[in-house]
Formats: C-alpha cells, sequence, structure tokens
C-alpha cells in the first residue's frame, strides 16, 4: 500500500511529498522546506512514521522545490536524482531568487540522473520517470502504474498547466509533453501536483481550458458544477 503525505511549503505553498510503502522504504518529492521549522517538520514526520529515505526526487528544479535538497541528502544518506537538463537551470537561480526576493538554495547537492522511461524502485513501488519538459528544460513526472498516481511537479495542475514565461521554459514542449504523454494516462490516474489541488487525467482531459481545443467528451466526465476546485498556483507554477 502506497503513503502520501503532502507539506506545503514556503512562500509559494510549493508541494513536498514523503511517500513511502508498507516497508517503510520511502522517497521525498520535492522538498522546498526553507525555514528550519518546515525542515523540522518533514523530519519529525519521516522520524514518527520510522521511514527509510531512500531518494530524493526532484520534478524540476525550481528554487521554490529544491531548498531542502542538500539538507535531506546529507540527513539521510538518500541519493538525490534529477534530469541533467535542469543543472542549466540551476544555474539561472540566483537572479530568478532574487526576482521574487526569496533566498537561493544550496545547490552544492551531487545528483543521479533521470530519463524518459527510467524506473525507481524503493520497497515494493516503482515510479516510471515520464519526461515533461517545458516549464523547465528537464521536466520530469513520476507515474506509479500500480497505484494509479502520478507527480506532475509544475507540468500539469487542477484546471491549468505550467507556465513557460520563465528562463528557459517552453511552451510548445510544454504541451506536447502533457498531451502525447499524460493524456493518454488512464482517467482515473490520481494528479498529485506541485502546487493547488490535485485532480485526475479524465478531469482534466475535459475540463482543463488550457489544453482546449484538445479536450474532448470522456465517460468518466463530472457534472460542471463539480468539475474543478478553485485553485491555488504560485508565480512559477
Amino acid at each position: 500500500m502506497l503513503h502520501i503525505k503532502n507539506f506545503v511549503f514556503n512562500s509559494f505553498r510549493e508541494h513536498c511529498y514523503l511517500v513511502w510503502d508498507d516497508t517503510l522504504e520511502g522517497v521525498i518529492i520535492d522538498p522546498g522546506a526553507c525555514s528550519d521549522y518546515e525542515k523540522d517538520t518533514l523530519y519529525d514526520e519521516v522520524a514518527s512514521d520510522k521511514i527509510k529515505i531512500k531518494y530524493v526526487l526532484l520534478t524540476h528544479a525550481h528554487f521554490d522545490h529544491i531548498y531542502a535538497v542538500k539538507a535531506c541528502a546529507d540527513k539521510y544518506g538518500a541519493e538525490v536524482l534529477m534530469n541533467p537538463a535542469e543543472w542549466d537551470l540551476i544555474k539561472e537561480l540566483v537572479p530568478m531568487s532574487d526576482r521574487f526576493g526569496m533566498p537561493c538554495p544550496d545547490t552544492s547537492f551531487k545528483t543521479g540522473d533521470l530519463h524518459d522511461g527510467d524506473i525507481v524502485s524503493f520497497g515494493q513501488t516503482s515510479f516510471k520517470v515520464i519526461s515533461t519538459p517545458g516549464h523547465s528544460p528537464g521536466g520530469v513526472c513520476f507515474y506509479d502504474e500500480a497505484d494509479k498516481v502520478i507527480f506532475t511537479g509544475d507540468t500539469l495542475f487542477a484546471g491549468t498547466i505550467g507556465r513557460t514565461d520563465v528562463p528557459l521554459g517552453n511552451y510548445d514542449d510544454l504541451i506536447k509533453g502533457i498531451m502525447e504523454k499524460l493524456m493518454i494516462l488512464p482517467g482515473d490516474v490520481d494528479i498529485i501536483p506541485g502546487h493547488g489541488y490535485g485532480s485526475n487525467i479524465a478531469e482534466e482531459r475535459t475540463s482543463n481550458p488550457f489544453l482546449q481545443p484538445f479536450n474532448e467528451p470522456e465517460e468518466n466526465e463530472k457534472p460542471a458544477e463539480d468539475s474543478v476546485n478553485p485553485i491555488e498556483i504560485h508565480p512559477l507554477g
């Protein structure tokens, strides 16, 4: 059984996920904990549930998603996994964080590489890496087919998509990845995003206005009044 604990960190309300299964082996996805208090909140949960952290997984490397990467890697002896194209983005973090009045994260961590189609395994769980550049040059999603969940980072949200008017963003790449790699997934796959509310593939396939004119009727479509929850997206999302 997969267990997912969501933390909302820093002033951009970034979502960090602590994910583990019944073996108690787990991963941390996008640790954006900026303050000592936020880091301690994450550490306390790991300790409380007695989770052994195997990996720190990054959907992408915008500053609001990586504040605690170095700290978590050092604390747990965990390997950090990221698409290597994100190192180009990391070079842009000082002016980007300055632009938003945020501190620049410690980027001295080392990473193992993630590529499209790779499998990341921990405990009895396997994530398939789906490359979805556009919001950033090396953005990826983590798809757990067995548990029907996908961690989409800032690629796809409830009712919207990641912005591309940021350094190294590319709208065409983003739409191509969403349509060709995410919208083909089963409709009942839950979307677990980097900000805002969750959704599922069927809902976004039929109701996401940013995917028009691609939306088509779906047998799982909900009534309009129950469709998309209000969203809460930060300036980078």
